[in-house]
């Protein structure tokens, strides 16, 4: 699709939405995943496509596949690099290059349910989570094209998920394979 056909089909959305603002909400395709064997996932799109995952060696998987964990930054930086190319696309900018790189920093003993020194249970989600963007575009300012980043990224909605740390409801099924 060019900038001009996204363009095009946000202008769209947008007005069935000021029309009709109940259109806006969905439920999102769940993430199912299934356990293979050892440490080895099937995470399955609704669509059918299809994500392994396994864990690094250290921790018993064969680390031969992407780690849950990375395909959580990938999500970040996946969400946040398309709101800025609709961003682009609605702003009549042809973006040149964009690259968006999530990283964390984590200490793997909180997976792991162990205490640090003080006897206090260890974190176990990431720390330091960052995002690393490069951009461009040909005669775009680059002021301009540093509030489209940062604008886009106050409406991504997995760095919203991350900065407001929504509660997770867990419910529990038991039974026979």
């Amino acid at each position: 699709m060019t900038s001009q056909d996204i363009a095009a089909a946000l202008q769209r959305v947008e007005s069935v939405f000021h029309r009709r603002p109940e259109a806006a909400f969905h439920d999102d395709a769940p993430g199912t995943v299934r356990w293979e064997s050892g440490l080895r996932l099937v995470a399955t799109h609704a669509n059918g496509k299809q994500v392994l995952t396994d864990m690094p060696g250290e921790f018993g998987g064969t680390g031969d596949q992407v780690s849950p964990g990375w395909l959580v930054r990938s999500g970040l930086a996946a969400c946040t690099a398309s709101c800025i190319a609709l961003a682009a696309a609605r702003e009549g900018i042809e973006l040149q290059a964009l690259e968006v790189t999530a990283s964390s920093r984590s200490d793997a003993r909180g997976m792991l349910g162990m205490a640090d020194a003080d006897g206090q249970a260890v974190y176990p989600g990431p720390h330091d989570v960052q995002m690393h963007v490069r951009i461009s575009a040909h005669g775009v300012s680059a002021q301009r094209l540093r509030s489209l980043v940062e604008d886009s990224n106050r409406r991504a909605p997995m760095t919203s998920a991350f900065k407001n740390a929504l509660p997770v409801a867990l419910h529990i099924e038991v039974g026979d394979a």
